[in-house]
């Protein structure tokens, strides 16, 4: 029986599966119990997050927010990359140009970065969505 704030779990109360282990598992020997950690695996953590969230965090403050709900760092690190490289080519354009463009570039640096938005808040959504269907 769990008792509250228990970090480790009795073996014999872990639930048996007939498809196989549904969790990695790391077995420790403490005074003769065997005790186990169970750490989720990179799916069983996006199949767990809810996928709206993702989609919410990934448009509302953009950047790729919602890759860190989910912990999909590559994700993350791609989205940050290409704002971070948006932010910079907007900036070098923005050098030459005169005063009448820049209100046209504001608006094209907004619309990329919407788009940007659109695209990881969609991805997002999609990947919660193969990850359930396929387990």
């Amino acid at each position: 029986m769990l008792q509250p704030g228990c970090l480790f779990t009795p073996e014999a109360a872990l639930p048996r599966h007939a498809a196989g282990p549904p969790l990695s598992v790391l077995a420790r020997q403490t005074a003769g119990t065997r005790f186990v950690v169970m750490t989720p695996s990179r799916e069983q953590i996006l199949a767990a997050s809810a996928g709206w969230v993702a989609v919410v965090l990934n448009v509302i403050p953009g950047l790729g927010a919602g890759y860190l709900y989910q912990r999909r760092w590559k994700a993350y690190w791609i989205t940050s990359a290409l704002a971070s490289a948006w932010f910079v080519a907007g900036a070098a354009l923005a050098q030459s140009a005169d005063a009448a463009a820049e209100a046209q570039n504001q608006l094209v640096g907004l619309i990329g970065l919407l788009a940007l938005a659109a695209v990881s808040a969609t991805e997002a959504g999609l990947a919660v969505k193969r990850v359930r269907q396929a387990g």
